[in-house]
């Protein structure tokens, strides 16, 4: 291993357990929760829009029933909370309680903030944008906002049916109900926040990172091996392949590089065998020496 790669060898900056962690655990969970209720009240509930979950159960009580939202969330949350910590177990029902009550609360602390756009179909995105910077912070900091995701984690553990059909099922049934409580229009609009809210919880967890992972097929693996480890200063892998063709084994070279290192990557290869076959496809988290600490 070169000196570099030492150096990028890093202890995490915080333990996976103790004090410490949970306390970030705890302030990841009422961050993303404040952030998810100043969206939900700023687009979802002056247009009207019900991107499933409890949250957009509580909009469709709220145009039916003239129920604020936030009292909505109170009321399924916590029989929820209670009912997924007598089926799922005492650790997954600590992990939902924080985000079960405080949510609610900043729905009901932020009601009356400033309505930026009546446009549907920006409400639905920024909206979207919002509860889902806010969701994934809340699932970085190990948390739940609790609602239709402990019901899907019910649902799952005794039919059988995968968690994302769960949900997946769940929501549905609450966009229908717009659509019929609603319009059709509103609940096409919830869709769209929707997915853009799976979008963004995607992008949080997994990261920004804009790491590339290469297969590099060649009859000059050593040199171009070689030509890696002393010219880009990264590691890899050598893999055991076999010509679907010709039926000869073949060695496939993996490299992990980042964004920046690409274009030198391409170089070395180039450089030593021309005729060399290589895939580059996107990984969206690396996590190991040279990379993020696990």
């Amino acid at each position: 291993m070169s000196q570099t790669a030492r150096n990028r060898r890093r202890e995490p900056l915080i333990p996976m357990n103790g004090p410490v962690r949970k306390l970030v655990d705890t302030l990841f969970i009422i961050v993303g929760s404040f952030i998810m209720a100043i969206s939900f009240n700023m687009f979802f509930v002056p247009n009207q829009i019900a991107p499933g979950g409890v949250s957009g159960l509580s909009v469709i009580v709220e145009a039916w029933l003239g129920i604020e939202p936030a009292y909505t969330q109170w009321m399924l949350n916590i029989p929820l909370f209670v009912l997924g910590f007598w089926l799922l177990g005492r650790d997954y029902g600590i992990r939902s309680l924080l985000g079960s009550i405080i949510l609610p609360l900043f729905v009901y602390l932020t009601s009356d903030w400033m309505v930026p756009t009546t446009n549907m179909l920006l409400a639905s995105i920024y909206g979207g944008i919002g509860v889902g910077i806010g969701m994934g912070i809340v699932y970085r900091g190990r948390g739940s906002t609790g609602g239709l995701t402990i019901l899907a984690q019910i649902v799952q553990k005794y039919s059988g049916l995968s968690f994302s059909f769960s949900v997946v099922l769940l929501d549905a049934l609450v966009i229908t109900s717009a659509a019929l409580v609603l319009t059709l229009e509103q609940a096409l609009y919830a869709l769209i926040g929707l997915y853009v809210t799976g979008k963004v919880i995607d992008t949080i967890e997994l990261g920004f990172n804009f790491t590339k992972v290469a297969y590099i097929i060649s009859d000059h693996t050593e040199p171009i091996t070689k030509a890696i480890l002393q010219d880009l200063d990264r590691g890899l892998t050598k893999l055991d392949g076999k010509g679907g063709y010709t039926g000869e084994d073949r060695t496939v070279l993996m490299v992990v590089v980042g964004q920046s290192e690409i274009q030198r990557l391409k170089t070395v290869v180039q450089s030593v065998d021309p005729n060399a076959f290589v895939i580059i496809s996107n990984a969206h988290e690396v996590l190991g020496e040279g990379f993020q600490k696990i």
